[in-house]
């Protein structure tokens, strides 16, 4: 049984400035529970109900577990409908950002993302097509918000992402910067190499101004219909399926 003050910590880790403190966030639901306690992520403890115990036994023993009530769930889960199964897990400590390391490879970089669910699906499709590292812009969603954890579906204990100055990493990478704006290259014409950075923008504004100057190519998806926009996480989809069916060829 968790006792009071265990249920209010658990319950202030929905809020950033808790997790920060802490160093701990929340991973709710039984299939992404696994996928970090497979990884390199460090899980502290797993908390499930009497109805997910049969499933507990397929979890490294090594893992700290409590078994508790659905209604304790209920509590200190951040989610409209509780899973069974919720972690806490450590936020980890990523090293400085090395370019060296972004060579031979493509990377996400985001630029003043805000929704959650866009956040998470963006994650989510990086690991669909293999795309391990994406760089954040200080001022986009914590990549720890439970929302966000949620909609990666366990990609995220895959996918590296950290948080940088754009406008200085840019300025210093070797790599081509491609930037999806609206006046760019037809996509579906574009030789993307092997490598380079894929720049994608803020839900309504699209990319700052000092982000747009740093874009050594600026790619468009055409517009087929009437609609005004197209949805980030979706844009970045459509970035990734080509890059992918290019360097397929």
């Amino acid at each position: 049984m968790l006792s009071k003050s265990n249920i209010s910590f658990l319950q202030s880790l929905q809020q950033k400035k808790f997790r920060r403190e802490h160093g701990l966030f929340l991973v709710e639901g039984f299939k992404s529970v696994s996928e970090f306690v497979n990884s390199a992520y460090q899980v502290q403890a797993v908390y499930y109900t009497a109805a997910m115990a049969p499933k507990m036994l397929n979890l490294s023993q090594k893992i700290n577990s409590l078994e508790i009530s659905s209604a304790i769930i209920e509590k200190i889960s951040a989610l409209k409908t509780p899973a069974d199964v919720v972690a806490t897990v450590s936020i980890p400590q990523w090293p400085a950002l090395v370019h060296a390391t972004l060579n031979k490879k493509f990377s996400i970089v985001l630029d003043g993302i805000q929704d959650p669910g866009n956040m998470g699906t963006i994650i989510r499709t990086a690991d669909w097509f293999g795309i391990k590292n994406i760089i954040c812009s200080e001022d986009c969603v914590e990549v720890y918000n439970p929302k966000v954890v949620q909609a990666t579906m366990g990609s995220l204990s895959r996918v590296n992402v950290q948080y940088a100055n754009l406008q200085d990493m840019l300025s210093k990478t070797k790599l081509p910067v491609y930037g999806a704006l609206l006046d760019g290259e037809n996509i579906y014409n574009t030789n993307f190499g092997t490598e380079g950075l894929i720049v994608m923008g803020n839900e309504g504004n699209g990319l700052t101004e000092k982000v747009k100057a740093l874009v050594t190519k600026a790619i468009t998806i055409p517009r087929g219909g009437e609609a005004e926009s197209l949805n980030v996480a979706i844009a970045t989809a459509i970035f990734c399926s080509e890059i992918s069916r290019n360097n397929l060829k």
